[in-house]
């Protein structure tokens, strides 16, 4: 049976991306994994050290960060899964610190700085594990474009792409942001659309999440 990891970078463990996270587990255990799902905010952790143990001579950790902290067990199941799915809220045109924290400790033990035969960047990794990410924004997608989010949230696509051997990235735009508008300073925003959005795009979100869970699992890479 295959293993899926799914991991929340959202402070918020029932809110939007919690959400679609869930769908995606949904998707991959209909597909016949057996799914693991973890909070990330419920762990102390930090990002690259830059203690090189990964880039040192003779050094075959596989991909694993040698950083031995609360993460270091999750890097662990990461290494041993057959697909894993991330998801984050997009804060001012960037995902979560836990988010990246966890990706540089992916990417950074994952790759190496040598060259292989045809010129390419070595990899640590010994097989492709495919990463479906999720990202869940307050913008709506036309204004997500004129800031460049393609761009910007892409590059955690390519990254992944080049280290881990397949990534794919569903977004979810104009979310609902409060479970009551009332008590915030928001006029910016109007409650009425956020509504009509959540009632009749996000169901669809949804939907692309669930299916990218059971994408992942039915890949032969």
């Amino acid at each position: 049976m295959k293993k899926v990891i799914v991991l929340n970078g959202s402070p918020r463990k029932n809110f939007n991306t919690a959400k679609m996270l869930k769908e995606a587990l949904k998707g991959a255990e209909a597909a016949g994994a057996k799914a693991e799902y973890i909070d990330l905010v419920d762990l102390n952790f930090k990002g690259c050290m830059s203690c090189f143990a990964c880039k040192r001579k003779g050094a075959d950790l596989g991909g694993l960060c040698a950083f031995n902290d609360e993460l270091h067990p999750i890097l662990e199941k990461i290494l041993s899964a057959d697909a894993v799915i991330i998801g984050s809220p997009v804060y001012y045109s960037f995902p979560t610190g836990m988010f990246r924290n966890l990706l540089e400790r992916m990417l950074f033990a994952g790759g190496t700085y040598m060259q292989d035969d045809n010129g390419g960047w070595k990899r640590n990794l010994k097989r492709n594990i495919p990463v479906g990410l999720i990202f869940t924004m307050n913008c709506p997608e036309a204004f997500a474009k004129q800031l460049n989010y393609p761009a910007i949230l892409g590059a955690n696509e390519a990254s992944l792409n080049m280290i881990y051997g397949y990534c794919e990235t569903v977004n979810a735009y104009d979310t609902y942001q409060f479970s009551d508008y009332s008590k915030y300073d928001c006029d910016v925003f109007d409650e009425i659309h956020k509504a009509q959005v959540r009632d009749t795009q996000f169901p669809k979100d949804l939907e692309n999440a669930y299916n990218l869970g059971k994408k992942l699992v039915e890949m032969n890479l």
